[in-house]
């Protein structure tokens, strides 16, 4: 009896408690339902009475976003017409005509044609201004998109007439549209006599298949040390991070953990395939934006110390995303869990979680990032992106430059020396004379551009406070002569600049003739971070005891 009240007594607490869940989760589902209600009921009044006609499709979509961005900003909400773009990010291939367009200002300028597609086949340029999609004249047409213009289905032609340098009446070219694929890998090649290297730049559905075959040919040209560049990689599919992973650790070896709410959806993915190479000495080269599944790869060749990182920490998305279908063919993209590298560390930075009373996010404080250790011993942490094994300083560009970039002074001028330079050397051997940089500087003269030096930007800082403090009057003739004598001169700053401006402007040019791949391949000599990986494959010392833990 005694044994019978006791155990009584312990579970009639567990019963309770479970009540108590069950009429949460009741009263959960009963705001949800009088929420939607409300929602229901605002929406139609908002239609019956609202004083303009309103878009049911645009104004729901925009509500919907509004909610998703209040979670974090992967979970993301794909209406019907947004499912080709969806397709796109997630197999790297649409039909269209394989060219990027900027719309600004009324015009709308061909950026960039990839290579090998319809667009190139069919001799559209850099720079060439789209007037006229199908004989519709864009300069009438306002909030439209012209890249939906521009795909199509397959076979189809689109018409464009264009206006381009040099050439005073309009063009007309007709393009046949096509599959156009994205490629992951733009570029690969051998950066020295026994260096590869491998540009990845996102890890869409081809991602491990275009790594395979860049590394079996850099491989067949006496490849014995490899640069794997996942700078400004955003990331993609799980699945190509773990099979790229793979090409470099044993079969076997966890890759990555999932966890999250669901339980049942936690999982540990390993290396299910024999490595194509575990001995290589591997550099990977990272930025502040290498995220997602780049963080996966450069942290399992960290946590496995397979190769050395090498560029700035990473961006910190340590988050996983699940695409749920939804009724009327929209999807909605979800995160689901977190993801956990080798070591066991999670690389998620922000805590979308807990904001702060203005609603903002922060990062999380170095005292809350945990340290963990690699095969080899040596102290990671996590919460915080990765940390490279070799810091380099973040590229920046002088104000000066960044003003020729923002108001396209580079592109405009590289189309104009295209049009008036048939042909030009080989990618790696192209440089601007002294001369050609003067008649730069020379077409510059009645451009409109300005900027404001960091000298320039503390002595407004400066003023400010004085103001603030109400002591202008004392130091007002002091600053009113340093403005004199710092004002810049742009001439003699394009001088002072000469060979960032020039460096810039050249792989500005090589892209017109030699579209990314030329661009790429004048870059090396400039590249730090290539730079440091090459210098530390000359010190095969250094190389193993940065991964033993022995050296920094």
């Amino acid at each position: 009896m005694k044994k019978y009240l006791r155990s009584l007594l312990i579970a009639t607490p567990v019963v309770a408690g479970l009540a108590f869940v069950s009429f949460k989760q009741d009263d959960r589902l009963f705001e949800i339902a009088r929420n939607l209600d409300i929602y229901a009921t605002l929406f139609k009044e908002l239609n019956a009475y609202y004083v303009d006609e309103i878009n049911p499709n645009q104004l729901i979509k925009t509500s919907i976003d509004g909610m998703l961005r209040s979670l974090d900003p992967y979970t993301v909400y794909y209406a019907e017409d947004d499912i080709e773009d969806y397709m796109t990010m997630t197999t790297g291939k649409y039909n269209g005509i394989g060219a990027m367009v900027n719309s600004a200002d009324g015009k709308h300028t061909v950026m960039m044609v990839y290579e090998d597609t319809p667009a190139q086949k069919a001799g559209l340029q850099l720079g060439d201004e789209i007037t006229k999609i199908n004989g519709i004249d864009l300069s009438t047409r306002e909030d439209f998109d012209t890249g939906k213009l521009l795909k199509g289905q397959t076979q189809t032609s689109v018409t464009l007439t264009i206006q381009r340098y040099g050439i005073p009446k309009p063009i007309e070219v007709t393009i046949n549209r096509d599959i156009v694929k994205v490629t992951n890998v733009p570029y690969y090649g051998m950066i020295s006599e026994d260096v590869g290297y491998i540009d990845l730049k996102d890890f869409t559905a081809t991602a491990s298949r275009e790594v395979k075959t860049a590394f079996l040919e850099l491989k067949g040209k006496g490849m014995k040390h490899l640069v794997l560049d996942l700078r400004d990689n955003p990331g993609g599919l799980l699945n190509m991070a773990i099979e790229i992973s793979n090409i470099f650790i044993p079969k076997g070896e966890e890759v990555v953990t999932t966890k999250g709410k669901v339980k049942e959806w936690n999982k540990a993915y390993t290396a299910y395939n024999p490595a194509l190479d575990i001995e290589i000495p591997i550099a990977v080269l990272t930025n502040g934006r290498s995220a997602s599944a780049a963080e996966i790869v450069s942290g399992v060749i960290q946590d496995y110390d397979r190769g050395v990182l090498i560029g700035q920490r990473t961006y910190g998305k340590g988050l996983v995303q699940t695409t749920r279908d939804l009724s009327y063919n929209t999807k909605m993209k979800i995160t689901t869990a977190k993801y956990y590298i080798p070591s066991g560390r999670c690389i998620q930075a922000i805590d979308y979680a807990h904001r702060n009373e203005d609603g903002s996010v922060g990062k999380l404080p170095d005292s809350l990032m945990t340290a963990f250790k690699t095969r080899n011993g040596r102290v990671v942490y996590d919460g915080g992106g990765i940390l490279p094994d070799i810091l380099t300083e973040k590229e920046t560009y002088s104000p000066l430059a960044l003003s020729l970039a923002r108001n396209r002074l580079f592109f405009d001028y590289a189309m104009k020396y295209h049009f008036e330079h048939k042909t030009i050397k080989p990618a790696k051997e192209f440089h601007l004379t002294d001369s050609e940089y003067g008649d730069f500087v020379k077409w510059l003269s009645n451009k409109e551009y300005d900027y404001t030096t960091q000298v320039e930007r503390d002595l407004n800082d400066l003023e400010a406070s004085a103001k603030k403090e109400k002591s202008i009057d004392i130091i007002q003739d002091q600053l009113k002569g340093l403005r004199s004598k710092l004002a810049h001169s742009k001439d003699n700053d394009l001088q002072i600049s000469k060979t960032e401006i020039k460096m810039i402007l050249e792989e500005e040019i090589l892209k017109h003739y030699y579209l990314e791949k030329g661009m790429r391949e004048a870059s090396f000599n400039d590249d730090q971070e290539v730079k440091e990986a090459i210098k530390l494959f000359k010190d095969n010392a250094r190389y193993h005891e940065i991964l033993k833990g022995t050296k920094k």
